[in-house]
């Protein structure tokens, strides 16, 4: 086979990738003579196409994992989906109202079809495309958080949980989401600085004194008002305490009470108490016995305990109406504008309402505590470790963990209740009867378990948790969890605590915080702004290899990277380079039997790039160690294009255009064996061109499980020192000529003054081929040559060009002549003008300066042409 001229990855990159699969190349053992190394990838949803986001997470994973299977790991990438409650449910009722149903039409079971032939048809786009992007998991494992091993593991969890009194149901203020009809936890409210009002709204006072001024930003619930509350330190109110007064807009009647909740700053001082319908006023209800009254339903309607007029009003609807009949009955004192964090749902957007609710809990204390520590002492690291401080504020400031969700795509809340003795009983397994009184007559929880409820088993669930399989013994726990660092709460504390409470040990030792993905103007990608990027689409006009090049080079733990095109293009350029140099390579290769490395009589050029090569290898094991992909991809990109390409594979072409055989076998030996070499180091970066160049280099059937390369002392040369002054006087050479305009193809003599004849008596064929030198002459002093010179000088190195050599005076002369009579001519018009008293009177000033400006840098410039015309003289 030959190596194609062009660079075309959409003819080989997927017959790779079906091979990589068909060879298990990607499926580790359990092999107790070598180590494991465990990732477990986040699950992306089962709603989800590739975005941008996921191709960076999966990209700096399979890095990671391809570079720990080349160093003798028994390297499991664990991959599977999530079955996103909330978005898979949402998704189900957008195409039951396409058909004009509900979901109560069609009853849960049949809900529950849908949601699995919706997962059978759609669940799987997501994990092709990883596949498009050269993911390297074991696909025999990929799980699924809804599958008959991750469902055992959550019921064991749950019920082990129940059994120790940690998970419990009560009747607690939540979020609710009207819109996706369910409670979310804390995790799950977004907060949105909004423009709003604060509205300040008359109270009077029953035994007619007066009234009161209370503020507040949510006037649509005060038909749920059980009280006003000030503070008992605020001298204003103190006379006022107990009195009662109306409830404007209704016929109610409610008390001023004192709470050291009420701010005395915020606006009067004076708040109103909703405990229906706020967080804070439900624990200043509690403490002083208010009633709680609901007058929003669960789609966020006002419901019958509004005013009449108000009933199925939505609370846009109903705040718009309150604030106008306040207005119309002399309510209203005042409306400022006012900015505040209104909570929304992660999923939805839809501005949450608070709602008090008969919830399944989680008991959060005991097992944050034990979580922190964990951190604290080191048993899992964050990296970058600033992000520590995210995990220990939420964890330090954790309330009881909302589990239930109003769904019916999840894993249902294992407890039944009798409907005969009336007794709840939960069980790992279903049940048919209840255990308390044997009846028959039993019916399951309606509510399915938070999706981050089962995702915070994902690292042990997914090796055979509860069951003691091999799997969980060798593989967990994992080595490190890559992650954006928006999900620090949802997920990773949880899978920390979760970890520690049914392994006993932490799920990971590092957690790695990649940024985002921004567009070129430091941009969030969002469909509102349409400044989304498909991946597969660049895959294909890039190839895949292009885009992980993009991903990778310059990202920094927890920092955010920018796309643009001109990143794209520079990566194309850089894979497109490594092509053309290995197919340069590989057609000198034809027909010759190379030598082993150890066997190459090795020349300057040979040290010099065989001590970068093990100096690059050092760096890049470094960096990969510590995550710094970015760093390790820039110094793979130096050296290649520069050390490699730009320089080696040129300084070999003497050797292999000569007539010495044994030459030309000893150059194209270390050419193979360096090109095989950056081969291995860029294959966990670039691996589909990596595998394909390797296929023509005939060394093994796979790249794949190559040892990755390790320093070599032997390789390292005191030698390759001297190299580089070699190289960097060809550049001085190749500055000069191109400073004074002399042609490729003319040959000039170059004379070196050193003292280290020795390297340059070495390195004249390489000046010849690589400056253009005809000759190179070693002198001891500038007296030696005569004429005049064009000098350059490096670190212990004086570098003379006769200028002779450099210039053909007489054509010189002539084109300095005609410049001079060009510049000349501009002179005199610009006088001519200038004494013009017509033009001088009547132009515009700025157009007289603009000449004279011209007349001084013309006069300068005709100086310069003369004193280079008697130079050349």
């Amino acid at each position: 086979m030959e190596v194609s001229k062009v660079y075309n990855p959409s003819e080989f990159e997927q017959r790779i990738y079906n091979n990589w699969v068909e060879k298990k190349y990607f499926t580790p053992k359990v092999d107790k003579s070598k180590k494991p190394f465990t990732i477990v990838m986040p699950p992306p949803n089962i709603t989800g196409q590739l975005h941008m986001g996921h191709a960076l997470n999966d990209t700096l994973q399979d890095i990671i994992i391809r570079y720990k299977r080349m160093d003798g790991y028994e390297a499991l990438w664990l991959p599977g989906t999530d079955h996103a409650s909330i978005a898979t449910e949402l998704k189900i009722v957008e195409q039951l109202k396409k058909e004009g149903l509900t979901k109560k039409e069609i009853g849960r079971e049949k809900f529950l079809e849908r949601s699995y032939e919706w997962k059978r048809q759609y669940g799987g786009r997501i994990v092709e495309q990883l596949k498009r992007l050269g993911a390297s998991c074991d696909w025999s494992r990929e799980a699924f958080t809804m599958d008959e091993r991750c469902s055992k593991a959550v019921r064991e969890v749950f019920v082990n949980l129940y059994e120790k009194g940690l998970i419990y149901k009560g009747s607690k203020m939540t979020h609710w989401c009207p819109s996706c009809g369910t409670v979310l936890s804390d995790a799950e409210i977004e907060y949105e600085e909004k423009p709003s009002h604060l509205w300040h709204i008359k109270y009077p006072y029953t035994d007619g004194s007066g009234y009161m001024i209370v503020a507040t930003t949510r006037p649509e619930t005060m038909f749920g008002d059980t009280a006003v509350a000030v503070n008992p330190t605020d001298e204003r109110y103190e006379k006022i305490i107990g009195k009662q007064m109306y409830l404007p807009l209704t016929d109610k009647t409610i008390p001023v009470i004192a709470d050291e909740y009420v701010e005395k700053e915020f606006g009067t001082g004076a708040v109103k108490i909703t405990p229906a319908h706020d967080p804070n006023d439900y624990e200043v209800g509690k403490r002083h016995n208010l009633d709680i009254i609901t007058v929003i339903d669960d789609k966020g309607y006002m419901n019958d305990n509004a005013p009449e007029e108000f009933r199925g009003l939505s609370r846009d609807e109903a705040r718009k109406l309150t604030v106008k009949k306040l207005v119309e009955q002399g309510y209203m004192e005042k409306i400022e504008d006012y900015n505040h964090n209104v909570g929304t749902c992660y999923r939805c957007h839809t501005a949450i309402e608070p709602k008090i609710s008969d919830q399944w809990f989680l008991s959060m204390d005991s097992l944050a505590k034990p979580a922190i520590k964990a951190v604290k002492d080191g048993e899992t690291n964050f990296v970058p470790k600033r992000f520590e401080k995210i995990y220990f504020n939420w964890m330090e400031n954790i309330r009881d963990w909302c589990i239930s969700r109003q769904l019916w795509w999840g894993h249902r809340i294992p407890a039944w209740y009798c409907d005969d003795c009336g007794k709840m009983s939960v069980s790992k397994t279903d049940l048919t009867s209840c255990p308390h009184c044997k009846s028959k007559n039993i019916r399951q929880d309606e509510d399915v378990l938070d999706t981050w409820f089962s995702s915070a088993l994902w690292p042990f669930s997914t090796l055979g948790f509860p069951e003691k399989t091999t799997d969980l013994d060798y593989f967990y726990p994992g080595d490190v969890l890559v992650t954006a660092y928006d999900i620090i709460f949802f997920w990773v504390a949880r899978m920390i605590f979760s970890g520690i409470e049914h392994m006993g040990e932490v799920p990971f030792k590092d957690v790695l915080i990649h940024g985002i993905v921004r567009d070129s103007q430091g941009r969030k990608m969002s469909k509102s702004l349409g400044n989304g990027i498909d991946p597969i689409k660049l895959i294909e006009q890039y190839g895949a290899d292009a885009l992980r090049y993009s991903l990778t080079i310059g990202v920094a733990p927890g920092s955010d990277i920018r796309y643009s095109d001109d990143r794209m293009e520079s990566s194309r350029n850089f894979v497109n380079k490594i092509w053309n140099a290995s197919r340069y390579v590989i057609m000198n290769l034809d027909g010759v039997k190379v030598k082993s490395i150890d066997d190459v009589e090795l020349t300057n050029a040979d040290k010099w790039i065989l001590t970068k090569l093990q100096n690059v290898i050092k760096e890049v094991r470094n960096n990969l160690d510590n995550y710094e992909f970015g760093l390790a991809l820039a110094k793979l990109y130096d050296f290649v294009w520069s050390d490699y390409c730009d320089w080696y594979i040129e300084l070999t072409k003497p050797m292999l255009y000569s007539q010495n055989e044994n030459l030309k076998i000893n150059a194209l030996s270390v050419l193979k064996y360096c090109l095989s070499e950056i081969l291995k180091l860029l294959h966990p970066f670039i691996p589909y061109i990596t595998e394909e160049i390797w296929s023509f280099l005939d060394l093994s059937d796979t790249i794949m499980l190559e040892k990755y390369p390790k320093v070599n002392d032997k390789y390292i040369f005191e030698s390759a020192k001297d190299f580089e002054i070699i190289k960097d006087t060809i550049s001085k050479i190749r500055n000069i000529r191109i400073e004074k305009g002399v042609a490729n193809s003319k040959k000039i003599n170059v004379y070196i003054i050193s003292q280290k004849k020795d390297i340059f008596e070495n390195a004249k064929m390489y000046l010849e081929k690589l400056a253009g030198v005809e000759k190179t002459h070693l002198i001891n002093s500038k007296d030696e040559i005569s004429g005049k010179v064009c000098q350059a000088a490096i670190d212990g190195v004086e570098i003379y060009i006769l200028l002779g050599e450099l210039i053909d005076f007489a054509a010189e002369i002539e084109r300095l002549n005609k410049d001079k009579c060009k510049v000349e001519a501009e002179i005199a018009r610009s006088e001519k003008m200038l004494a013009n008293t017509g033009f001088v009177s009547k132009a515009p000033q700025k157009l007289i300066d603009n000449e004279k400006e011209k007349l001084v840098k013309n006069k300068e410039l005709l100086e310069t042409i003369n004193r280079q015309i008697e130079d050349l003289k």
